[in-house]
């Protein structure tokens, strides 16, 4: 890890900087999967599977026996849990939903907005070091309370081409219309061109590895929306002398098992809370499997003792985290002040993998510094919202001179006819 004490501003910027990726390289390579799958594919998707999973599959699509036996192979417990989860994100989300108002502007002229469903959506849900089965609720819940028409999920066949059964089972609850066994950039590439199997959709949805988010990145400028930019996750715990160490470096640790490139940031203004947790990471971490992984990824993470809680803010407003953790006193008055963050969580008993699971707000967040301009996913995320007008011939009478008169002054000589001819209508007293 990377141990810094009170760094200039200079300094600072530079140990948050993200490291960065040979773009060049990864848009080559993830371009030829998708022109490959645009141009060949279900056979591009097979052979795609073949040379990446290391399995050949006869069929693409899970059938209605897998996913009968998938409940059957889960304990009780794990299934109450993911139930108990459902919920939460079920009631999170629901109270999203935005009641439709009519507004008149100007006597006669009305006007409102309605949210409509996406008709067709694309999840992806990785499989790679582990079975994101959480993501599945996260994306495939909101998408039911939207009203999506057709919600289809790819994610990676294990070796035996099968699909982890708490996936299977957490798209059944979360509503997931189809599930294809397609990872990767070659799934992104099937969602957004469809295949003879895999239906095209109108947006993509999840997380993933840098060719998933290459990908993505790359069909979104040919056309196929997605919910956002992605990268590594990452998390930046803010710690004063009120913090539990234990609990902190529990929390680090936690987000440093996603990924070797995952993003880990601790930030304190106690020498003694630093040296508490860093000697929390070495010892809780040996009790930990995925060892590779987390000492990956702590060997670039960023330890920072900083002289205040204002330029603890600052760090935090500059690198923009996609989770924020803060075991500070007063943490929501801070919290407060923060305003480029995905998700934030409040106090030592609230931990980045409550958001993660069960607390019910989505764990589908920008990354990357994008939470400077984007929200993570919700409702909103699902829907496009349509308006709508209505003006009666009083409202015409009212609004329509200020119309033709600024279309004249754009040039514009058809469109103030449109409104010119009504105004005359309405003078000679016709209906």
């Amino acid at each position: 890890m990377q141990i810094s004490k009170y760094p200039d501003n200079q300094q600072l910027a530079l140990l948050l900087q993200r490291p960065a990726i040979d773009q060049e390289d990864l848009s080559a390579t993830v371009s030829q999967i998708l022109r490959s799958v645009k141009t060949s594919g279900d056979e591009a998707l097979r052979g795609f599977t073949a040379r990446f999973d290391g399995v050949q599959l006869d069929r693409l699509e899970v059938n209605a026996e897998e996913l009968a036996t998938a409940e059957s192979l889960l304990p009780n417990d794990l299934k109450a849990a993911i139930r108990l989860a459902a919920k939460n994100i079920e009631t999170f989300h629901a109270a999203q939903r935005e009641a439709v108002r009519q507004i008149e502007t100007m006597p006669g002229v009305v006007c409102w907005r309605k949210s409509v469903g996406i008709e067709r959506v694309g999840l992806y849900v990785p499989g790679g070091t582990a079975p994101l089965f959480s993501t599945v609720l996260m994306l495939g819940i909101p998408a039911q309370l939207a009203g999506c028409q057709e919600v289809v999920l790819c994610t990676p066949p294990a070796k035996d081409g099968s699909v982890h059964p708490a996936i299977l089972f957490a798209a059944q609850v979360a509503g997931v219309h189809r599930i294809f066994k397609v990872g990767g950039a070659q799934a992104i590439g099937a969602l957004a061109y469809g295949t003879e199997t895999i239906p095209q959709v109108y947006k993509i949805f999840g997380p993933g590895n840098r060719y998933v988010t290459a990908a993505k990145l790359l069909v979104q400028q040919s056309g196929t929306p997605i919910d956002m930019p992605a990268g590594p996750s990452e998390v930046l715990v803010f710690a004063d002398e009120t913090c539990v160490p234990a609990f902190v470096a529990a929390d680090l640790l936690s987000q440093a098992e996603h990924d070797v490139d995952s993003q880990v940031v601790f930030l304190t203004t106690s020498e003694t809370v630093l040296q508490q947790v860093i000697d929390e990471v070495e010892k809780q971490v040996v009790t930990l499997p995925r060892q590779k992984m987390l000492r990956t990824a702590l060997n670039h993470s960023v330890f920072l003792l900083l002289e205040n809680q204002q330029v603890a803010l600052e760090a935090i407003n500059f690198y923009a985290p996609e989770h924020l953790i803060l075991a500070c006193e007063n943490a929501e008055a801070f919290a407060e002040k923060v305003f480029n963050a995905g998700s934030v969580f409040l106090g030592n008993y609230t931990p980045e993998a409550a958001g993660d699971y069960a607390s019910g707000t989505n764990h589908t967040l920008p990354t990357s510094g994008f939470a400077r301009s984007y929200s993570g996913v919700s409702l909103d995320s699902f829907m496009k919202k349509i308006t709508f007008q209505r003006i009666s011939r009083e409202g015409m009478a009212g609004i329509g001179p200020a119309i033709v008169t600024m279309a004249r002054a754009e040039e514009l000589e058809a469109h103030a006819r449109a409104v010119a001819i009504r105004l005359d209508r309405m003078a000679h007293g016709l209906d």
